[in-house]
């Protein structure tokens, strides 16, 4: 059976601040709701309502008309609302079928069925397109590996209601077309989908209806096919937007080569890969997930193992390569997993702020007027939302993380930036002022590399597009030769 799902009056509060403000709609069976805002909107917050993982200070929602009010994420799954997030919440030391069952094991004669759970688990597995044995553990699996557990989970649920918080963040074109087909059999089975995400394409192709919200208000609802992508976009932010990308500035004919790699393999990962960036220039990488883009610039980093035959940084050899040599050669590295490699989520926004670039601050005493005068300029800069500076960074939304993040490693002045999915979960009006952010950095004369699954951010962005390939640098293309067929086709070995 089905569920009609309401929300009435919803308003939350975390102390004195207040998150959501009188929220009110009501959403049909067998239906795909795209659900909109800016980072900070509150869709989150008022999808873990749903779910069980907050509760609502004022109002609440309705199932099939009679109020409910869930004792913690378990108790609505039970009643069929699933909610798979944007921020993974599995458990790494952990199989990736006991993730799936966790909670919810099944059993024979009183003890674990481990057979039947690994069976299952094998079969959500193969729905969406994970390839690995279901005993595997989840710490040893990469970004895109979590997100189809995640996904697997939820299927294993039987869902009525399954909300869907930026699911394709980290997935592969041929993976986010899987989900794409599999939301369309759970909404012929009569199923209510919410989907958050910030690609708009997306939204437009797999959604009935788009709701917005913005500063924790509901402030419009559409049927999708009445709403053009860039209406949506102005929806969202309150206003028009101009163009998502800056205008493309050619790199100096004569622009100094900032880091030279000659020759880095990662054991596993890649092989033998050798490139230059040069001041003023944006550097892309491209390809499907596992084709070692990440694990190259890990093993740069010195944060894996890897040898080269070479790597200079402004004509200085670099050859005992760890994060802190990278730091004084000037070199820094956004993660593409801001939740345990980007951020310390516990600490202090400032505290995060400043960490990669203490010593500017502590002569030998931390001067907290200073720190707090960064905080103030970089929430300013970076477009940081939040109603108090004296919260911890877990307090932030995904997007607003991300942004902090991106000021972190900007402040130890580097020459080369690193960065891997700078725009994962960030909202449209972000992901352009991010972009015009990277344009400034380059235009400074720093070399910039980006590391993305989107296509068109690499195409709107970079000067240059390097393609992996299971391990290998397997093409070049410069701006003038561009385009998403190209890219896939060079990733996929299909050119």
């Amino acid at each position: 059976m089905s569920l009609a799902v309401g929300f009435k009056d919803v308003s939350k509060r975390f102390g004195p601040v207040q998150v959501l403000h009188g929220v009110s709609f009501e959403l049909a069976p067998g239906r795909v709701y795209g659900v909109l805002g800016e980072n900070g909107a509150g869709k989150s917050t008022l999808m873990k309502i749903l779910a069980g993982y907050e509760a609502a200070s004022e109002g609440g929602v309705e199932l099939d008309g009679h109020a409910v009010r869930f004792d913690g994420p378990r108790e609505a799954e039970t009643a069929g609302v699933v909610m798979i997030h944007q921020e993974f919440n599995l458990a790494d030391d952990l199989t990736i079928a006991q993730n799936i069952f966790l909670g919810h094991e099944r059993k024979r004669y009183g003890m674990l069925d481990e057979v039947s759970m690994a069976n299952e688990a094998a079969a959500a597995m193969r729905q969406v397109g994970l390839n690995c044995s279901p005993t595997r553990r989840v710490g040893d699996l990469i970004v895109a590996e979590k997100q189809l557990v995640e996904i697997a989970r939820a299927l294993t649920r039987r869902a009525r209601v399954l909300v869907m918080d930026e699911p394709t963040a980290t997935l592969t074109p041929s993976e986010a077309e899987r989900l794409f087909s599999l939301i369309k059999q759970l909404k012929a089975g009569g199923a209510t989908i919410l989907y958050i995400s910030h690609k708009l394409d997306e939204v437009e192709r797999i959604t009935d209806e788009v709701i917005v919200m913005r500063d924790g208000r509901f402030v419009a609802r559409r049927p999708t096919e009445s709403v053009t992508r860039q209406q949506m976009a102005g929806l969202m932010v309150g206003r028009e937007l101009a163009d998502l990308y800056p205008p493309r500035v050619p790199v100096p004919a004569d622009a100094s080569v900032l880091l030279d790699v000659d020759g880095l393999s990662v054991p596993g990962w890649c092989e033998d890969a050798s490139f230059q960036v040069r001041a003023g220039e944006i550097l892309g990488f491209a390809g499907l997930v596992g084709a070692g883009r990440t694990e190259l610039f890990e093993g740069l980093l010195g944060l894996r193992a890897a040898d080269a035959r070479s790597v200079r940084v402004a004509g200085k050899a670099w050859a005992r390569r760890n994060p802190r040599s990278a730091a004084k050669l000037g070199v820094t590295y956004l993660s593409e997993d801001r939740k345990t490699r980007g951020l310390h989520l516990r600490m202090g926004l400032a505290e995060n702020l400043t960490l990669m670039a203490l010593e500017r601050y502590a002569q030998p005493l931390l001067d907290r007027r200073r720190e707090q005068a960064a905080l103030a300029s970089a929430t300013a800069e970076f477009g940081i939302r939040t109603q108090r500076s004296d919260v911890p960074a877990s307090s932030l939304s995904g997007g607003n993380q991300q942004k902090l993040a991106l000021a972190r490693v900007l402040q130890p002045d580097p020459k080369v930036v690193v960065l891997d999915e700078p725009t994962r979960g960030v909202d449209v009006g972000a992901k352009r002022d991010i972009y015009f952010l990277i344009r400034r950095l380059a235009s400074e004369g720093r070399g910039i590399i980006v590391v993305s699954s989107e296509l068109l951010e690499l195409i709107g962005l970079c000067h240059r597009v390097l393609v992996m390939r299971q391990g290998k640098l397997v093409a070049e293309l410069p701006a003038g030769q561009l385009s998403e067929e190209l890219l896939i086709a060079h990733a996929t070995g299909t050119h």
